[in-house]
């Protein structure tokens, strides 16, 4: 038997708006992260394209050919998950690779006359939506993206040094246990 998974979301009860998060902040972003997602996917789907691949369409219509190895940092996903998005794009004909003139061994993506031409009909989807929710956020727009630019850089920091070989651990302390419950 076969499970069917739905992503399809059930409209929040306007009746009782959701509480404040405040479990911890990780788990916090998550939740932030899954909510936005899903109103990226519901804006963008018109277009033909989720939430992640218009974030990568958008990274390469900014910052030109990319190699893979760049994209996944910017991602912060695993290299087999860009090369799965890029042969995916390629398929479609959005991306092109091009040799890497400073590195034979490597190559650069970068979107095709088709891949730009569904980034600006994803754009003019997802435009609409930003401009509404930076309207919501009001002033405080500018520092909530400064304290997630602080968030990603520490995120990354910690990941790098989880994953260094250092295998030296912090024992859990009673704050840690309060936050986790």
């Amino acid at each position: 038997m076969v499970r069917v998974r739905s992503t399809e979301v059930k409209a929040v009860d306007e009746q009782r708006p959701l509480p404040h998060l405040g479990i911890n902040v990780l788990l916090d972003v998550w939740s932030v992260s899954q909510a936005v997602g899903n109103l990226l996917n519901a804006a963008l789907a018109p277009s033909g394209l989720n939430a992640d691949e218009f974030a990568i369409y958008s990274l390469l219509a900014r910052q030109g050919p990319l190699t893979p190895t760049e994209l996944s940092r910017q991602m912060a996903a695993p290299p087999t998950t860009v090369s799965s998005y890029i042969n995916r794009f390629h398929q479609r004909g959005h991306v092109q690779r091009n040799p890497n003139p400073r590195d034979r061994r490597s190559y650069r993506v970068s979107l095709t006359d088709r891949g730009r031409e569904t980034h600006r009909a994803g754009a003019a989807l997802f435009m609409p939506v930003l401009r509404q929710l930076v309207e919501d956020l009001g002033p405080a727009e500018p520092e909530i993206r400064a304290s997630l630019a602080l968030l990603r850089n520490r995120s990354d920091d910690l990941y790098k040094t989880m994953t260094s070989g250092d295998k030296a651990t912090t024992p859990i302390g009673e704050h840690d246990k309060e936050a986790l419950q």
